[in-house]
């Protein structure tokens, strides 16, 4: 599984990125670009903050879940999306587009951090994991808007 804290993967997931622009159509889900790119961000915040935290996690989710955040299967089309991170409203473009990808590239700096701390909904993560999740839920939204 690729991992954005890898160079390979983290070139890859910006020159696909680049593709986007504000005209980009989804080719399934409700989201728009901006909304996408919008919603792209929350996971990435979360893994910079790095916040210490007293979560084990949602026993469920990770049961049934949270291996598929970092395997090579990839994601289904129409999955789920955790109410907070639905944009309710429009979202311009640009604006998004450009927080989503200062946060890729931070992320990508974090390769060298020894303390990484748990997930709240899935738990524990070791740094491999953080990366691979990254990478995994760019590349899921990417293809969704064909790139």
């Amino acid at each position: 599984m690729k991992s954005l804290l890898e160079t390979d993967a983290y070139e890859e997931i910006k020159d696909r990125m680049e593709k986007l622009n504000e005209n980009s159509e989804r080719l399934w889900g409700k989201m728009t670009v901006g909304q996408m790119a919008w919603h792209c961000q929350y996971p990435l915040k979360l893994a910079i903050d790095n916040r210490e935290n007293n979560s084990k996690g949602n026993w469920f989710i990770k049961t049934f879940f949270k291996k598929s955040l970092y395997n090579d299967k990839p994601w289904r089309k129409n999955l789920p999306t955790a109410p907070q991170l639905k944009a309710k409203e429009p979202k311009e473009f640009k604006a998004e587009y450009d927080k989503l990808r200062g946060l890729v590239d931070e992320f990508a700096k974090l390769d060298s951090r020894v303390t990484w701390y748990p997930h709240p909904a899935f738990g524990t993560f070791t740094k491999e994991q953080w990366g691979q999740m990254q990478y995994k839920h760019l590349d899921h939204h990417l293809k969704q808007f064909g790139v």
